[in-house]
């Protein structure tokens, strides 16, 4: 039986990584939407609510009390990559949890009764840059990284095993995702900005998709009530492509700061990322990945509800609020 938006408000919704950076905010829209959510988590919060303590994310991870009385399934937990981490068995490591751990929890999930699946995997799975046009759905996966292989490896396990069953599934690729308190390369971002120095990017003319967090929280929302949603592979963003030049001023307006940007020859930045170790995030912040949304607005009539500009305001004077 498919999920309807009509339904919506009695479903009752296991979010797992619930005490993450998506999957905290995540626990909370769900509820404020009306929604039953019990949140999977490594400890237990000290506030009130419907939590389950899962030890960790492997094959053997038993999910069957967290599974019990559920419909919905959105899976935010996952092994993420961790700068400077030694790549010696890092792909294996990335698939013990991210593909052989998310498995282990679908199977269950359909063994449980469970109605929906919901997946957020990563636009890495894509590709680091996207050279030839915005991606879409419809391009040939070609991940670089080992966190994006493994991804890529789960998603296929999970079409492979709901094919023909009775659990629908969604796949969420979606880029990075900011708010005031991001964590990783957009916190270091907000920093730098904070501070005031002179930062090189005026002469960096690159496109990137990004998705505000509360952009992405009204996406999955959607995921789990639309009944279009089931068996779909959607990109999602902000749906407004951004430089690193335009992404900075907006932040700096947030903060109620003028950033000083310097014209450095991006060819002199991409020498020094390489030579310091540091090319993945440079790329990060200064290459061209862009997204086409289209899918997400023709089946699911989805528009993101909050433009870039406002959000990246909005986590910026956040940022600032966090920190008095």
């Amino acid at each position: 039986m498919s999920i309807s938006c009509d339904g919506a408000s009695n479903l009752r919704c296991l979010v797992t990584g619930a005490n993450g950076f998506i999957g905290t905010a995540l626990v909370k829209y769900l509820r404020q939407r009306g929604m039953s959510v019990r949140g999977a988590v490594r400890q237990l919060p000290d506030c009130p609510g419907d939590w389950i303590k899962i030890e960790g994310l492997t094959s053997n991870t038993d999910w069957r009390p967290a599974l019990s009385g559920c419909d919905v399934v959105i899976h935010t937990a996952g092994r993420a990559h961790v700068m400077k981490r030694q790549p010696i068995d890092s792909l294996a490591q990335f698939r013990v949890v991210n593909v052989d751990g998310t498995l282990a929890l679908a199977r269950q999930a359909l063994e449980a009764g469970v109605r929906r699946f919901v997946f957020i995997s990563s636009i890495g799975v894509n590709g680091p840059s996207s050279v030839l046009g915005p991606y879409t759905e419809q391009d040939l996966p070609e991940p670089q990284a080992y966190y994006a292989q493994s991804k890529l490896e789960a998603e296929m396990a999970l079409q492979a095993l709901v094919s023909g069953r009775d659990m629908e599934l969604v796949i969420v690729r979606p880029p990075l995702v900011y708010s005031a308190h991001a964590p990783g390369n957009f916190s270091r971002l907000l920093k730098l900005v904070s501070l005031g120095i002179p930062l090189p990017f005026a002469r960096v003319k690159n496109l990137r998709s990004i998705i505000s967090l509360e952009n992405l929280l009204d996406f999955l929302y959607c995921s789990v009530v639309h009944p279009s949603a089931a068996n779909q592979l959607f990109l999602v963003a902000d749906g407004h492509d951004l430089s690193i030049a335009e992404l900075i001023e907006y932040l700096a307006e947030g903060m109620g700061r003028r950033v000083l940007m310097l014209p450095v020859s991006p060819a002199l930045m991409k020498y020094a990322a390489k030579t310091l170790g540091v090319y993945s995030q440079y790329q990060q912040l200064c290459g061209d990945l862009q997204i086409d949304i289209g899918k997400a607005r023709t089946v699911l009539g989805w528009q993101p509800p909050v433009a870039a500009s406002t959000a990246l305001r909005e986590s910026a004077s956040g940022y600032l609020d966090h920190r008095k």
